[in-house]
């Protein structure tokens, strides 16, 4: 029995992976010499009575074999030996499930596929920054370096062996799980994004399963999130690693906006940059570009193009924000490519059906058929977002239920104390200014120093009539949230031309509502364009409940592909990067508890959707009487 539980731990001597930089080349004079002594093993068993099939043979089924209690104690420990972090609490069950479906016995070491399935890992781990993540976080470099040790060690070195085992496919569990999970909780840097229901992808299966039919290589297409746009950023990554990697930094020295036509000493290197970036068509290069030369016609086209993708005007002026832009190098691209790809595996499986997204940063929306058919033919939209230094817009995930045309304006306390409640020391004016009116619980009520000081208590409240000055103009679109924020239209369209557009309280307003509102209603019995348009210049407040909800997504990433496909840089506006790359140094083990609602319970609140707010109950005042 011992000999065959040797034989069975020890059948890789045909084995020559070929793995650098710690090839076995290196360890023993030639892969010939290594095949020689794993040879003279193999010859001792059999003149013992160890039949070849034996030795070839899938690990036997022994409970209580050496090999399976190493393995088991490690997995018992939830500490690995020299894996780092050594603490693997949130990925023992996991490991626990893959060694189950083994007997317990090694999954890598002695089969008739290490040969391929060793260095196929290795090399997963080794380009993990292929998939925007990083080797270092699975220890590739230790893993490298104690292969020849272990394939060299002896009959009974059970330790070693169980060590480097779980090893592997520990390191391939936590890579796996940051690749299809992300490496951070959304929760715990404010990002309120639903949980999954449950679990929907087996990692201890899927490894097992690939071990088996040797298609280790196939693992990271299979879990990685099959969003269009995640798809689209990976091969941007490479391109954009690339281009760091050989295009010469672009800097200069903004003293003033410098605009067609004028004076640019920077033109040769500003022109050799533009060109590389594929800004400039058809590789035109200036006549001297060793000496200051004018800012001409072809650089300003291309120049326009390159603000386009940095979410800028595209004016043509070298200003301020285009200045910060063409001085940012393109180490920093990659990382907001790296950071999109993060958020984006934080999204739970995203409906087929009609939604509607908002990213925060671009100042954009899209109401789309299809979360992955985003092309120039949806219905989109400028929008402005909460003030980045105190009204920040928040991310979340809602359903849209329904939709208020001509509606009331609730002023939210904070604004009334903060902005209105001073203005209202010299009477009712300001008031009547804004077609504003003071309610309490029971209705309307008039304006009086006992109002006004129930008013700064908060037993009333302040509510703005429908009309042309109602803040949330013709029309708002709610989807219950804990942030009780919404999208609506607005009267100051003039916010629209900017390029920056951060201007609201924390609310989305939006650029087409009328456009906005076919979208919601295009499902809906007599809701079409006349109709709508009609509710919208209506006196009175009319809500409609949607037949079927919306999922509504705001979202926040700086790097984005948008309808016309084209990948977009957009500035910080919140410094939502610079928190995530931080927490991402240093990132350890995620847990499932804050990934899935039915192992939650921290969490759970963020899951329970507020309920439908009723329609106004007070008494209400036509804004034509």
């Amino acid at each position: 029995m011992q000999l065959n539980t040797l034989a069975n731990t020890h059948h890789y001597g045909a084995y020559v992976p070929k793995i650098k930089p710690c090839s076995l080349m290196d360890e023993y004079g030639s892969p010939t010499n290594w095949l020689r002594r794993q040879s003279t093993r193999l010859l001792v068993l059999i003149c013992l009575g160890v039949s070849a099939p034996a030795l070839l043979a899938e690990p036997a089924i022994l409970d209580a074999s050496p090999i399976s209690q190493e393995i088991t104690a490690i997995i018992s420990a939830k500490q690995h030996p020299f894996l780092l972090p050594a603490n693997f609490a949130n990925r023992s069950e996991d490991l626990d499930a893959l060694y189950k479906m083994g007997n317990y016995q090694l999954l890598w070491l002695g089969t008739a596929a290490s040969e391929k399935n060793i260095p196929a890992v290795l090399e997963l781990l080794e380009n993990a920054a292929a998939n925007g993540l990083q080797k270092d976080q699975y220890d590739t470099e230790a893993l490298q370096k104690k292969l020849p040790a272990v394939l060299h060690s002896s009959f009974n070195a059970y330790r070693e062996q169980a060590s480097y085992d779980t090893a592997l496919s520990l390191s391939l569990l936590r890579f796996l799980h940051d690749l299809h999970y992300g490496r951070v909780s959304p929760q715990v840097i404010n990002f309120n994004l639903k949980l999954r229901d449950k679990k929907t992808i087996d990692l201890a299966a899927l490894i097992k399963a690939s071990i088996e039919r040797q298609t280790i290589t196939q693992l990271p297409a299979m879990v990685e999130p099959q969003l269009k746009q995640y798809q689209l950023l990976k091969p941007a990554l490479a391109h954009y690693r690339e281009l760091a990697q050989n295009i010469r930094p672009f800097a200069m020295a903004f003293k003033h906006p410098i605009r067609p036509g004028e004076n640019l000493p920077e033109a040769g290197a500003l022109n050799d940059f533009l060109t590389a970036m594929g800004d400039l068509p058809n590789g035109q290069k200036l006549a001297n570009p060793n000496k200051p030369t004018r800012y001409s016609d072809e650089m300003v086209t291309a120049m326009k193009n390159f603000q386009r993708r940095h979410g800028l005007s595209p004016d043509g002026v070298i200003g301020k924000s285009t200045a910060v832009e063409l001085n940012t190098g393109l180490p920093k691209r990659v990382e907001q490519i790296e950071l999109a790809m993060e958020r984006l595996r934080w999204l739970p499986e995203l409906s087929t059906d009609p939604s509607i997204i908002v990213n925060i940063p671009a100042f954009h929306l899209w109401a789309l058929n299809d979360v992955n058919d985003i092309d120039s033919n949806i219905t989109q939209m400028r929008v402005v977002v909460g003030k980045a230094m105190k009204n920040q817009t928040p991310v979340l995930m809602a359903n849209m239920s329904f939709i208020d045309f001509s509606p009331y304006w609730n002023v939210p306390y904070n604004i009334v104390k903060d902005e209105i409640i001073p203005k209202l020391g010299n009477g009712p004016g300001y008031l009547d200014k804004e077609n504003m009116e003071l309610v309490s619980k029971n209705g309307v009520v008039g304006f009086s120093e006992s109002t006004l000081a129930q008013l700064k208590q908060g037993v009333l409240r302040v509510r703005q009539k429908p009309g042309k000055k109602n803040a949330l103009g013709r029309v708002k679109f709610l989807f219950p949230n804990k942030d009780d924020v919404y999208l609506h239209d607005t009267p100051a369209n003039a916010l629209f031309s900017r390029s920056r557009r951060d201007f609201s309280h924390g609310c989305v307003r939006v650029d087409d509502p009328e456009g906005l509102a076919e979208f919601a209603l295009k499902n809906q019995k007599g809701w079409d364009k006349a109709r709508i348009q009609k509710a919208m210049g209506s006196p009175k407040m009319q809500r409609v409940i949607l037949d079927k909800p919306i999922p509504v997504l705001f979202f926040y990433t700086t790097a984005f592909f948008d309808h016309d496909n084209q990948l977009v840089f957009y500035a910080d506006i919140y410094d939502h990067d610079t928190v995530l790359h931080e927490a991402l140094k240093n990132p350890g083990e995620l847990s499932d508890h804050m990934l899935f609602a039915e192992t939650s319970s921290t969490t759970e609140k963020l899951q329970e959707e507020p309920p439908l707010p009723p329609i106004e109950a007070i008494k209400t005042v036509e804004i034509n009487k």
